[in-house]
């Protein structure tokens, strides 16, 4: 049975946003400067007029693309930072762009094949090597800098205005290039706040809400493509809604300074009818996911804005998944406990449990029709969602039990 509790699984958020990729890399002088001032001539300026057909690459240029990588990946990034630490944030950014430019694999749209290239990866452990130390106001620039160069913006606007799946191929460009150049890398959760939140913040909420999705929802194990109707055909894994789950927790944190509960509520609100309507059971499983207080606080809306019955019909949902996939089922009955606070008078609370039997009720009787139906496929789903849910009502109903039985010996 695995528990709920601050220490299991659901409630701890990582404090790592990282990488399997170490891969790093620097350019190599072809001669030695000196530093005499602050003042002194920028480097890129001096590499400038070393050559005009002089490659910023160097000798590296002769070499295959392949080799080039394995090259980098044995080199330390900080020489490059060290050799630009004078120059203004903008003239950094254009020495470092002149020498990834000539590499297609770092750019958006550059590789042929981007599943099975590490090239965004390491511009991504190259962006975290540069940036890091640098203060908030820099990281904008950066960022702006890079939505230049790589024509984010536009490419993001094609795609969520779009059909979802209609452009696969950006959306799988798009995907590898937040995740790999400008999310995986970072130590610090705050970190990676500061760079989702610079990818969603221009847009409104419905399309935060899709890039979202694009960025960290379920993709095929063949090709890649975001996998659209995964949320609205059947009941999904966890490992569909995980990505989805750490991004959320991620913006609720208190260090992502720029989204408020409401904001964050509004966006998973927006998310379950991404590309249409969910199946309650994978919303549910996505709150579960997301933690106690993202949880709490999505339900509670629910409460104070008079869709008790709606809330009613989520409860049985999480009573089902805990079911499921062994969550220890008393959290699903404190869970119920703690939103009867949120209703104002003992009416509403009564009304509201009262709803909470009839969605219990109701879905037992449909499918119990479709069981009997014999509408059945391969796998016999409609049968075992009904064996599943029977036992979900019996092991709630037996945590209520159990609470009210201490309550009345104490």
């Amino acid at each position: 049975m695995r528990s709920l509790n601050a220490a299991g699984k659901i409630y701890g958020t990582s404090r790592r946003m990282t990488s399997t990729v170490s891969t790093s890399f620097t350019l190599i002088p072809n001669q030695k400067y000196r530093r005499s001032s602050r003042r002194s001539k920028p480097f890129c300026n001096t590499v400038d007029t070393d050559s005009e057909s002089l490659s910023t690459l160097g000798n590296f240029k002769a070499l295959p693309l392949e080799i080039f990588q394995m090259v980098l990946k044995y080199l330390s990034g900080l020489l490059l930072k060290r050799c630009t630490l004078l120059l203004p944030t903008k003239e950094r950014l254009k020495y470092i762009h002149k020498i990834l430019s000539e590499v297609s694999c770092f750019k958006l749209s550059g590789c042929p094949s981007p599943l099975h290239c590490l090239g965004l990866q390491c511009y991504g452990v190259f962006l975290q090597t540069l940036t890091a130390g640098w203060d908030e106001l820099e990281c904008h620039r950066v960022f702006n800098f890079l939505c230049e160069l790589s024509n984010l913006p536009r490419k993001v606007q094609t795609v969520v205005s779009s059909k979802p799946g209609s452009a696969r191929k950006l959306e799988l460009r798009i995907r590898l290039f937040c995740r790999s150049v400008l999310l995986n890398h970072w130590i610090h959760r705050s970190d990676s706040a500061f760079w989702l939140t610079r990818i969603l913040k221009p847009w409104p909420m419905v399309n935060q809400a899709r890039l979202l999705y694009i960025i960290f929802g379920p993709v095929s194990s063949l090709n890649g493509h975001v996998v659209w109707q995964k949320m609205t055909e059947g009941p999904t894994d966890e490992t569909s809604l995980k990505g989805l789950a750490d991004a959320i927790k991620l913006l609720y944190d208190t260090e992502a300074k720029e989204w408020t509960a409401d904001d964050v509520i509004s966006l998973v609100d927006e998310l379950s009818v991404v590309p249409r309507e969910w199946l309650m059971e994978n919303n549910a499983r996505l709150l579960i996911l997301s933690g106690n207080n993202i949880c709490f606080t999505f339900m509670a809306s629910k409460a104070v804005n008079g869709r008790a019955v709606e809330l009613a019909k989520l409860v049985v949902f999480l009573a089902l998944v805990c079911e499921k996939d062994l969550y220890c089922m008393d959290w699903a009955v404190k869970m119920m406990q703690k939103v009867c606070k949120v209703f104002s008078t003992p009416g509403e609370r009564n009304n509201f449990l009262q709803s909470v039997e009839n969605a219990f009720a109701h879905m037992i009787m449909d499918m119990l029709q479709s069981v009997m139906s014999g509408d059945r496929d391969e796998e016999d789903s409609s049968f075992l969602n009904l064996f599943h849910l029977v036992n979900a009502q019996a092991n709630f109903h037996k945590e209520i039990l159990y609470l009210t039985m201490r309550s009345t010996s104490t």
